[in-house]
């Protein structure tokens, strides 16, 4: 550290000590009651003391600079993923290549900051030789690196892997942002080695019941040309479909499809097996175990109306384009034996009608509390609707219709609609409405109101409200078949039409969860390294929610073990992380009591297996050549390891950094002058009163 004085120029100081060099002269010339010494010292500390007050005056600034030495930092990763233990070089010894990692640990650390961290699935501080990982996701370590290391002198990084990285993106793109040399030591062995894996199954997790579905299951062989291998797939332990595969060559890939029928409701677990070869290096990647969910929730829709109309085939295709939907169409007679009770939506085209078709089919309506998607047109019966409804009234005259456009209503969120939607309805051709005045109760949610012409009216076009609990859904106008065409004119890409009938199909059926009691996990499928996260609600009669109850959770797995958790409240709620669990199909069930009444809630969920370290054996050293090369580091295999520290040592761009840090102070901060001064005045004060002076 070094010190000098800013501010006060050479002249100030001497004319600061002219000062005091005066003063003294005037207070102490002539005076002969005081000893010449006495008198020359007591000069001495007026002279300082006056020169010292008035040089504060200028406030002078004292700048410190600080010198703070940087030796560079050399990190050390270790791949600690199952991929390193399970293939290795001939020759290669396990427990000295760990002594000489901590070797050259140690050795660096006399002139360097060594770190030391080790990667898989997560990264984390130190050495870890277990190789546990079940991914290896290197771009995560060097993403720690950066967010740790950013404004530090990183002289090197030593990464020790296999070059499989299966998580995370490639690590080659993030040693740019790094700006350190990469020494990479070369573990594994890239000689392919005998071995039939499955590397992939792609199939739905969600699939519905009696339907056939399709997996597909990608097969690799490696130095296994002429060996002829079985594909075997099971459904909770019981052979389904099993076929021979010939490999045809030593670098050997083959999608095989596999149709399943789903013919049971529930997480069914599938099982896809390849037989073990001769000599394989391993068989931990010949089995692939993978769970879909068979539902039976297709939801139902009914398409009544006392006649065809184009309308209904505009409607019947935009709901069966979401494979959750379907649609079916009731004509005339067809309503008289059809069972309104068996559909979640009931959409009521032009009914009831004017020829009155439809009245026993309306009396199947009552009281089964379904959500109902009222359409009108010019064959309704409106005084019949007015009927049957409580929440619109429409006093028509003479059944003329009026030709309506839709105008976007402000504020409507039930669903989204993008600006682009809102400017190509505004652009379709009208709807034929029913003409009359039309009366709404309070608490409607329109989507779109009326324009006639270029007027602009409150009165809904398309609109939703709750009647006794139960959604309904009301379009005062017919003509959908106007709007499919105006989309064909303009040729867009979607049909903002599609997606407009199935967001409102979605909305009406969708049943209010008024359960006061609800526990679920954050999603349905988790991987075996993924902690299992559950959420927890519980509502007072006021249907508030409130966590003064203790909450309870059992988990049980398939062998039948029960693992017993209480959930942690939260502002309002609860939350529960009950952390990893192997893979398997797991049920739950959790219990609390609320003012004397105990509520219970379930469900299930299931771990995948992650056997990505297995369907790579083959390590990938080419991969690590090109890290060190690209950062200017160098590729060592495991016996010369520690000849890593010669070559960091000869890397002059390795060095300890000096960094220069400037600190201005005023003079005038510094208290203990102050006291100095005070000092000076009571010593020279005491001398002049014990000699006689005043």
């Amino acid at each position: 550290m070094t010190g000098f004085f800013s501010g006060a120029s050479i002249l100030s100081f001497l004319g600061c000590l002219a000062l005091g060099v005066l003063y003294a002269w005037l207070l102490y010339r002539g005076n002969k009651n005081l000893d010449k010494k006495l008198q020359y010292g007591l000069t001495a500390l007026r002279i300082i003391v006056v020169a010292t007050i008035a040089w504060l005056i200028f406030a002078p600034l004292i700048k410190t600079l600080n010198y703070t030495l940087d030796k560079p930092v050399i990190i050390i990763g270790q791949d600690n993923s199952l991929s390193v233990a399970q293939v290795k070089a001939a020759g290669f010894d396990q427990k000295l290549y760990e002594r000489n990692l901590k070797t050259l640990q140690d050795k660096l650390a006399d002139k360097y900051e060594v770190k030391t961290l080790h990667f898989g699935d997560r990264v984390a501080d130190g050495f870890d030789f277990k190789n546990q990982g079940k991914l290896t996701d290197a771009a995560a370590f060097f993403q720690k690196v950066r967010d740790e290391y950013t404004n530090r002198n990183v002289g090197a990084i030593i990464l020790a892997t296999d070059g499989i990285f299966n998580h995370g993106g490639n690590p080659l793109y993030s040693i740019n942002q790094i700006n350190a040399p990469v020494y990479s030591i070369a573990l594994g062995d890239s000689i392919p080695k005998r071995d039939v894996l499955i590397s992939n199954v792609n199939y739905n997790n969600i699939v519905y019941l009696d339907d056939d579905f399709t997996i597909e299951v990608q097969v690799q062989a490696f130095q296994s040309d002429g060996e002829t291998t079985s594909l075997t797939v099971s459904q909770n332990g019981a052979k389904i479909e099993q076929q021979n595969i010939a490999v045809n060559r030593n670098s050997f890939i083959k999608t095989v499809p596999v149709k399943i029928h789903a013919g049971k409701i529930g997480i069914q677990k599938y099982t896809v097996q390849l037989g073990a070869l001769p000599n394989e290096i391993t068989t931990r990647n010949n089995v692939q175990t993978f769970y879909v969910e068979v539902i039976d929730g297709r939801q139902k829709v009914l398409l009544a109306a006392a006649a065809p109309h184009p309308d209904l085939s505009v409607l019947k295709e935009a709901i069966s384009l979401n494979k959750h939907y379907e649609a079916k169409l009731a004509l005339a007679d067809d309503l008289n034996v059809t069972d309104p009770s068996k559909f979640d939506l009931i959409v009521l085209y032009q009914l009831p009608d004017v020829q009155n078709l439809s009245t026993a089919f309306l009396k199947k309506l009552t009281g089964l509390k379904k959500p109902i998607w009222y359409i009108l047109g010019g064959q309704s019966n409106v005084n019949a609707f007015n009927q049957i409804q409580n929440q619109v009234n429409l006093s028509s005259t003479n059944g003329s219709v009026q030709e309506v456009y839709p105008d976007f209503a402000n504020g409507f969120t039930s669903f989204n609609l993008s600006d682009e939607d809102k400017k190509q309805f505004s652009a379709f051709d009208p709807l034929l409405s029913p003409f009359g005045r039309l009366t709404v109760i309070a608490g409607t949610t329109p989507v779109f109101n009326q324009r006639i012409g270029k007027v602009s009216t409150q009165q809904p076009l398309l609109f939703f409200a709750n009647e006794n609990g139960t959604k309904t859904g009301y379009l005062m106008g017919e003509g959908l078949w106007r709007w499919k065409l105006s989309e064909a004119e303009n040729e867009s890409n979607q049909s903002v039409l599609n997606d407009l009938i199935s967001k409102t199909v979605q909305y009406l059926s969708v049943k209010d969860d008024k359960r006061r009691f609800k526990v679920f996990t954050s999603k349905s499928a988790y991987d075996e390294n993924e902690a299992i996260q559950f959420n927890g609600t519980l509502y007072n009669d006021s249907y508030q929610p409130v966590n003064e109850a203790e909450v309870k959770l059992q988990v049980k797995n398939e062998a039948g073990k029960v693992f017993n958790y209480i959930f942690s409240k939260t502002e309002n709620g609860y939350q529960l992380d009950a952390g990893t669990m192997p893979a398997g199909n797991y049920s739950y069930i959790a219990n609390t009591e609320l003012g004397g009444k105990k509520f219970t809630a379930s469900g299930n969920f299931y771990v995948n297996t992650l056997i990505a370290e297995y369907q790579q054996t083959t390590a990938n050293h080419q991969l690590l050549n090109n890290i060190s090369k690209q950062s200017n580091g160098k590729l060592f295999m495991p016996e010369n390891l520690l000849k890593i520290a010669d070559e960091i040592v000869k890397n002059e761009n390795i060095k300890t950094i000096s960094y220069e840090d400037r600190k201005y102070n005023e003079l005038i901060n510094m208290k203990w002058l102050f006291g100095l001064v005070l000092i000076l005045l009571g010593t020279e004060w005491f001398l002049r009163k014990r000699n006689g002076e005043l």
